[in-house]
């Protein structure tokens, strides 16, 4: 497989109006969890999600009725491209797209016989609608799970592929493979697979990661692992968890890596020992909520809050603005150089208004 500028070179596809894969950036998805009928609640979290930077919403669509919020979400404004997310029955799929869903996913083998395939296959081709195939390890097809005796990574990139050449057959290839599992290990090596053997665009998530940090370690891991090597083109952190939380969790990764195309304060600052004389793990705290409360955790700078003078303008250097504390106070620097002295209590207010004139 081919890479580019340190990224795998997949084929490109477009989720509404969102290129997906290539050096394209790499869009961030969620997923509602309301309940597909309830309009109103469903219509609130997506507002929320897109208000949070969400590229690309993923709603469920267990029974015809259901469909009906994806109309109902475009005709109320939401701009993100919504994605149907279908099990089983395929004239789902096709109401879905009916109701102008923007991308379809399936597992091509769990919706029937090829006929059924290609109703699906046909209206998206008509529509010029990608398709993903979601495998994970309780999606396997029998022969491979017997061929395997497990979900391995290696089966489950295998099963990618076996949907894919039935798609293929149909002469079908606006497609998007996601592989997930629960256990990271497996997941990256399955992707790492996939990378090798198709160029098609990769979606990466750890799939019931759980909730907390445990769960946000794990995606970090996971999908972090994968971007580090160029291998990933749109990415998704599942928690247990308001779908929210999955976007400042991604931009978080995505903005670690420098992938991010959304400006992202970061933060930095060390993690005390005994010659911090300053409350400083208080002022980290207070000066992230602060700077979220006044909207500045979107601007793209980098801020520092060291212990001490030892890891302060230092180590700190390529910080555009920072603090090193001492014994009720802090000295404020720029780029490294020292501006002045402040007092503890003073510490917060006088970032927060710096970063504004920045």
């Amino acid at each position: 497989m081919e890479y580019k500028n340190g990224r795998r070179n997949s084929r490109v596809i477009k989720v509404g109006h969102i290129p997906v894969g290539g050096t394209n950036p790499i869009p961030i998805q969620s997923m509602t969890n309301t309940d597909p009928h309830d309009i109103k609640a469903t219509l609130a979290q997506a507002r929320a999600l897109e208000a949070a930077g969400c590229d690309i919403l993923r709603l469920t669509v267990p029974d015809a009725r259901a469909a009906e919020a994806i109309a109902a979400l475009k005709a109320e404004g939401i701009r993100m491209p919504l994605v149907a997310d279908i099990h089983f029955d395929y004239r789902l799929a096709l109401a879905a797209i009916a109701a102008g869903v923007d991308k379809v996913r399936i597992n091509p083998g769990n919706i029937g016989d090829k006929a059924r395939v290609r109703a699906v296959v046909d209206a998206c081709r008509e529509r010029e609608i990608p398709i993903r195939i979601g495998v994970n390890s309780g999606s396997l097809e029998k022969h491979i799970l017997e061929k395997y005796g497990a979900p391995t990574a290696e089966a489950l990139a295998e099963s990618a592929l076996y949907h894919a050449a039935f798609l293929e057959e149909l002469s079908y290839r606006n497609i998007a493979i996601s592989v997930k599992a629960s256990t990271v290990p497996t997941m990256i090596a399955a992707n790492r697979i996939l990378a090798q053997k198709t160029d098609y665009p990769l979606h990466l998530g750890v799939t019931e990661a759980g909730g907390g940090n445990r769960a946000l370690v794990k995606s970090a891991v996971g999908i972090g692992s994968l971007l580090s090597l160029g291998i990933g083109d749109t990415v998704r952190v599942s928690l247990t968890d308001d779908p929210v939380e999955e976007i400042g969790a991604a931009k978080a990764i995505l903005s670690s890596l420098g992938l991010s195309d959304k400006p992202m304060m970061d933060i930095v600052s060390c993690p005390t020992c005994g010659r911090t004389k300053i409350d400083l793990i208080a002022l980290c705290r207070a000066f992230e909520a602060r700077a979220a409360s006044e909207g500045l955790l979107e601007k793209r700078i980098k801020v520092a809050l060291m212990g001490c003078v030892v890891n302060g303008p230092g180590e700190a250097s390529e910080a555009d603005i920072g603090i090193a504390g001492g014994r009720g106070e802090a000295l404020l620097f720029k780029k490294g150089q020292i501006v002045r002295k402040i007092p503890e209590d003073r510490v917060i207010d006088t970032l927060i208004e710096e970063i504004k004139k920045m």
